[in-house]
């Protein structure tokens, strides 16, 4: 063996690589281990120091077996590894961990101690009994060192890793106080509220009941704990759903049962089924396919829908029965569990049944993610490596946030300016209690007074928390719950919307978080991710043009053509006419000219090409042919061909067998020149049945129109009909063929097979032996698929666009299929530029941003562009890792901030998630997230999420739904809550200023104007029912409207409704009213009002009449302020304490219960001036208001104003309607994009050294499918 060979498969197979010797001078140096474990090489091979050698075996200075080959540490690499698994799996003697004495190494699983620990980590001194508890908000990331050791079947000695169930819940038994409570009290209302309930009970200092705050504000508390109860007890119902679901696990005596998901362990094998979800991530051991092979679908991963190809290592491909996999023995050495979904390394160190070591390198390749779903696979065998919460998708997760609101947290703002109002309001009243004892003392010698300095300052410190208790409802205690109450409603609204529920799926819309609601009426930033959430997931063949001639199935007569049909579109049955295969009688086939026969062998070759040039696999299930395809583009094109007559329907090592017109004929596949995406085409070297070679090829228009020879009679045409297509988003492809000759095939193929036999640059090497027989090519014409969108989608997302909402797609997809969809879902528009990023390097990312940067801000500051031309940034992953760097990040999110609209492609979730941080924590936006999968969990949680179920805050089953939410549930959750704060705060603010303008005449001795319990019910019972129905049913505009004028959610962008100037002048407003209220009564009732008996009318006789005044002032102005055309709970609210408060002065005092209202019935309510101030005063606080109103409305009206009057008279739109004017525009801007960049998408998974799909082809005889093994 030459020197040569040996240290290229050394580089090439991580497993060869050379012991590193020691003092011992154990390990062999001169030589390699072979690649390829024949039988006859392994008896010359000392056992490895990993398989149950004695101690001489050990590195003296680590204490460590050797582990020349062992993976990386985990995060040491993040590259994605090459075909050919590269890794340094070598360690440094200085990064190995000492293993302390005594720490026993476990070596082959037959030699097992069940109890051994594998990860080498430092002993730890035991630990007291508090710090072993596993408290919630302690728990911290460990730091793993070294590799996972996973035992092959001793699931005893696997017990120490974490099991396979998965929560996504915000509490816990042990965490729901603790963290509720926490919650509930960083609302600073709560806090105070405690704070006023705690000094209450503190004797002599309450001038008011001592349990008038602590009970409201335990119901307060229990209303939201039942709240946050029920949204929990939702997610951990579906975690139990999840964590029930079964899978078949093997046992000892080598067959399967089913096990519950969470009761999945490490090290334990799993049958996967066709379509069957993986429950951890585990490594592919063998497949019923050749060679190991195994489809997966990672859409829930990182959004593509194209299959993934997977191999089981060749060492491992043949344990195809259970039997085999029982009898295997060994350990696998791994990474640690990590984030990075797209690297792994690992090593499994077999026994053989000699006692000889085998090292078999596993890499990404057989790595299959929880998440990921088996497809067209009929079985699949797989190890546990990693479980629950170490497997690399909840890597990807992040924990459950507690989201605050903007409104909340302006809120918190507001009741911080109150409290203080109240302190002054406190210390004022204090002072001149102050005052009235230390300088009018002599005055007032009826009062026992201290004169002592101590005794004056106690009596200060009781006086501030006399008047803080006595003005405390200056801070609404309902308001919190009154607002939990109405979200709750708000979101149970959402719920039973009838327009958001998709009746094909059973599915309404579901609020999970109902704390949020008034948050989807501020949204600036929508983060989408594409598949299942934009698109269906289903490809479909729509058009073709062949021969220069379009079709269609079926014909939009606009597209018929001139009167004798010329130019025009055929129909699918037309050209089954053409080709003959139609059984219509009457089309007479002899008399026809030259020009028909050339058009019948183009789509004959057309139609042959689609058939034949491909990479999919055939079944037969149910009698119904179905295809495989790592390609869902390649599966509707083959899918295409079918429905057109030409079945493909067998596929041989080397040969297809397509069905053409009821005849089987065979194409002998001699070379197959793989796509990738520098190609942008894949061709097929094909012979014919006839014996004649000819060559396929099926691409992207602009690389194929480069190489067709002269003289093409139907370019100019299909480039039309390529137009139409991109028009529509369509994704095109041309279609072209040459005819070879036995010569130049013979030339060429010694030339391609020594590409194939170079081992450095193979690709490249194929590449170019590709470029010189894909020459001098025919065009035949060009196909279009639909990647079909959700109903809706293009209209919603311009609405949105609109709406001033800025929208974001994060997507896993390549980067053209982002673009098309972007195109075909009216994301980006013709007239934008696209900005396109898609550099190699930190700095050539930094340089091309700050670049452009410059660039644009130079335009726009010279006028050049104006604000007219819109941007689009196009960015993939690779450069979005390099962008989202701190050095960069902030030119980045500026030049994102300028585009209209932003697409990250083959961006990973938690760069999904980064995006949305990086926008968070620079723009004081409210931003929504919305996707489908697994995914999109941490985008969802890092913003406020949608759709992905499980983790939203929202789940809604159609991204068309959006509209809706927003623009009508979004902005009347928004505006109703705002209207019920500023009129929460204004109430109390009128009823306990009163109670200040009294300390003025009560000497400031803390004297109360209304009764305790009459003063609780004033928030509890009397207006409690008003702001609730604003709250909830309030539309300051139908939802027509707000469809109709998207342009009305800005009002909530820009926090119209609820700003501090609105805040102040709603507290300015309630003083007025308090002033005039308390004003007119005093006036009133100087010198005490004399009643017709003669008696005095007394303090309860006026303080009741004020309250009630009071009353019915703020049910006024709720009226006022109230859109609902007529509510009944503002009369009922008064008519109610009308009748309710006389009845509760007659019973409380005759059972002892509150005897300030003794006799006061029969004298109040028979008295005329208590009506005439109840009608008098009321209105007149109240004319200002209207008079107000009236003049916003007709002098300084808001846009919702003027949307009103449309409401309200009716008022036709006559906006025009240039629909024909903006279609003939869009086609011209389409033509311009295509010219300057041709639509074309086709997404595979590629990989030019290893030319995957050729291997996968050469390894499937489909006429074979019954000695498939069973796995049994």
């Amino acid at each position: 063996m030459s020197d040569d060979f040996i240290r290229l498969v050394s580089q090439a197979n991580p497993a060869t690589h050379q012991y590193q010797p020691t003092r011992n001078s154990y390990a062999p140096s001169g030589q390699a281990l072979d690649p390829f474990f024949d039988d006859e090489d392994e008896e010359e091979v000392v056992p490895d120091s990993a398989f149950g050698a004695p101690a001489a075996m050990r590195s003296q200075e680590s204490g460590l077996p050797f582990a020349r080959s062992g993976a990386a540490p985990a995060g040491a690499s993040q590259l994605t590894l090459p075909a050919t698994i590269q890794p340094d799996w070598s360690f440094d003697d200085d990064d190995q961990q000492q293993i302390p004495a005594g720490h026993k190494r476990i070596f082959g699983s037959r030699q097992l101690p069940g109890s051994a620990k594998h990860t080498q980590r430092e002993k730890q001194p035991r630990k007291s009994f508090g710090e072993r508890i596993k408290w919630p908000w302690k728990r911290k990331e460990q730091v793993l060192t070294g590799d996972r050791m996973v035992v092959l079947n001793n699931s005893i000695a696997n017990s120490e890793f974490c099991s396979n169930y998965v929560s996504t819940s915000k509490y816990n038994v042990a965490s729901f106080v603790p963290k509720f409570l926490f919650e509930q009290f960083s609302k600073y209302a709560n806090l105070f509220f405690l704070f006023t309930a705690l000094i209450q009970q503190i004797p002599g200092v309450s001038p008011t009941n001592r349990w008038t705050t602590i009970g409201p504000l335990a119901v307060v508390l229990l209303a939201s704990a039942f709240k946050e109860t029920q949204e929990d007890l939702k997610r951990h119902q579906s975690d139990s759903e999840l964590n029930s679901r079964m899978a078949k696990v093997l046992t000892p005596e080598g067959t399967f049962v089913e096990k519950k998901w969470k009761n999945i362990r490490v090290g334990d094998v799993i049958r996967l089924e066709s379509n069957d979800s993986i429950p951890a991530d585990v490594i592919l051991l063998s497949s019923s396919e050749p060679e190991g092979f195994c489809y997966i679908e990672t859409s829930n991963l990182d959004g593509e829908t194209n299959l993934k190809i997977k191999q089981a290592s060749p060492q491992t491909a043949h344990l195809t029965s259970p039997q085999l996999v029982v009898g295997l023995h060994g350990t696998l050495r791994s990474e640690h569990p990590n984030n990075s979904l797209y690297t792994y390394e690992g090593t499994v160190e077999l026994t053989t049944n000699e006692g000889l070591p085998r090292q078999v390198p596993l890499g990404p390749d057989q790595m299959l993610l929880r998440g990921a779903q088996i497809r067209n696979t009929p079985w699949a065998y797989g190890l546990v490596v990693f479980t629950g919460h170490e497997t690399k998708l909840m890597r990807n997760a992040t924990a459950a946030p507690i989201k605050r609101t903007a409104v909340e947290r302006q809120v918190n703002v507001h009741i911080v300016f109150l409290f203080i109002l109240l302190l002054a309001l406190s210390l004022g009243s204090t002072i001149g209690s102050s005052i009235r004892t230390w300088f009018f003392a002599d005055q007032e010698w009826y009062l026992y007074e201290t004169s002592g300095l101590g005794d004056r300052a106690k009596q200060f410190i009781e006086d501030i928390l006399t008047f803080i208790i006595l003005y405390n409802n200056l801070i609404p205690i309902s308001l919190i719950v009154t607002m939990e109450v109405v979200k709750f409603q708000q979101a149970q609204l959402i719920n039973s919307d009838l327009d958001m529920y998709y009746a094909k799926t059973d599915t309404p819309a579901l609020c999970r978080t109902s704390s949020l609601v008034e948050e989807l009426g501020q949204i600036e930033f929508v983060f989408s991710d594409k598949t299942g959430t934009l698109t269906c997931n289903e490809m479909e063949f729509r058009f073709c043009s062949i021969a220069g001639v379009a079709y269609a199935d079926v014909v939009d007569e606009s597209r018929r053509g001139d009167e004798d049909g010329k130019d025009g579109w055929n129909t699918f049955a037309e050209m089954k006419a053409l080709l003959g295969h139609s059984e219509n009688p009457f089309l007479d086939s002899k008399s026809e000219k030259a020009e028909t026969t050339r058009d019948r062998e183009t789509v004959n070759e057309f139609l042959t090409l689609l058939a034949v040039c491909h990479t999919v696999i055939p079944e037969v299930r149910d009698g119904k042919m179905h295809y495989q395809a790592s390609s869902p583009d390649e599966a509707a094109l083959v899918a295409g061909a079918e429905l057109l007559g030409y079945q493909f329907h067998t596929r041989k090592p080397k040969s297809v067998f397509v069905n053409i017109a009821g005849t089987s004929q065979e194409f002998q596949i001699l070379n197959v020149c793989e796509f990738n995406s520098t190609r942008k085409r894949m061709s097929t070297v094909v012979r014919c049945s006839d014996g004649k070679i000819k060559l396929f090829c099926k691409g992207a228009d602009t690389v194929i129109l480069e190489r067709l020879s002269e003289d093409q009679p139907y370019t100019e045409r299909t480039l039309g009909h390529l137009e139409d297509y991109a028009t529509e988003g369509l994704r095109t492809l041309c279609i072209a063929s040459r005819d070879i000759s036995e010569n130049e095939y013979r030339q060429w193929c010694a030339v391609y097979d020594q590409a194939a036999a170079t081992i450095n640059g193979r690709g490249e090497a194929l590449d170019r032996a590709a470029e010189l027989i894909e020459k001098d090519m025919f065009l035949l014409g060009a196909t279009a698929i639909e990647d079909k969108l959700q109903d809706g989608v293009p209209d919603t997302i311009h609405t949105l666009q609109m709406a001033g909402i800025k929208v974001w797609v994060l997507t896993g997809d390549r980067q053209e299929t982002a673009i098309n969809i972007g195109m075909s879902c009216r994301l980006i528009s013709e007239s934008m530029n696209l900005i396109t990023v898609n550099e190699e390097t930190m700095l050539d990312t930094q340089e091309f941003i700050t670049k452009r940067l410059s660039a644009i801000k130079n335009q726009r500051s010279t006028g050049e562009l104006g604000e007219l031309e819109d941007l689009a940034l196009v960015i993939d992953g690779k450069s979005l890792g390099y962008a989202l760097e701190k050095e960069i990040s902030s030119a980045f999110l500026e030049l994102a901030l300028m585009c209209k609209a932003v697409i990250c492609c083959r961006v990973s979730p938690l760069q999904k998630a980064l995006v949305v941080k990086l926008v968070k924590k620079n723009q004081k936006s409210i931003l929504l997230a919305i996707g489908d999968g697994a995914n999109d969990v941490s985008m969802i949680q890092a913003a406020h999420g949608l759709q992905a179920a499980r983790s939203a805050d929202v789940a809604i089953s159609q991204f068309r739904f959006l509209k809706k939410l927003l623009l009508v549930h979004g902005s009347w959750s928004y505006q109703r809550l705002s209207k019920l704060l500023l009129y929460s705060f204004y109430k109390n603010i009128v009823l306990y200023m009163t109670q200040f303008w009294y300390s003025f005449f009560n000497s400031f001795s803390g004297e109360i104007v209304y009764e305790s319990w009459t003063l609780s019910m004033y928030n509890i019972i009397f207006t409690l029912l008003p702001p609730f129905v604003i709250g909830v049913f309030d539309q300051f505009v139908s939802a027509r409207i707000l469809d109709r004028y998207p342009q009305l959610y800005m009002l909530g962008q820009r926090n119209a409704f609820f700003t501090k100037t609105t805040f102040w002048l709603w507290v300015v407003n309630a003083l007025y009213h308090s002033v005039i209220l308390f004003g007119f009564s005093v006036i009133l009732f100087w010198g005490d009002l004399k009643q017709s008996t003669g008696y005095d009318s007394g303090h309860w006789f006026w303080g009741t009449m004020l309250y009630l005044a009071v009353l019915l002032t703020v049910l006024g102005k709720a009226a006022l302020i109230s859109d609902t055309r007529w509510q009944a709970t503002i009369p009922g609210s008064f008519v109610f304490a009308m009748l309710f408060l006389p009845l509760y002065a007659v019973v409380a005092p005759a059972i002892g219960f509150s005897t300030e209202y003794y006799g006061l019935v029969p004298r109040l309510w028979t008295d005329a001036v208590f009506y005439f101030m109840l009608i008098l005063v009321p209105i007149f606080c109240l004319t200002r208001d209207f008079v107000w109103k009236y003049y916003r409305r007709t002098y300084r009206p808001e846009s919702y104003h003027i949307a009103q009057e449309i409401q309200k008279y009716n008022i036709p739109d006559y906006r025009p309607r240039q629909e024909q004017f903006q279609k003939a525009i869009k086609k011209v801007r389409a033509v311009q994009r295509m010219r300057r960049n041709r639509g074309f998408a086709f997404s595979q998974t590629e990989n030019a050294a290893r030319q995957d799909q050729a291997r996968l082809i050469r390894a499937y005889d489909t006429t074979r499918t019954g000695a498939r093994p069973s796995g049994y």
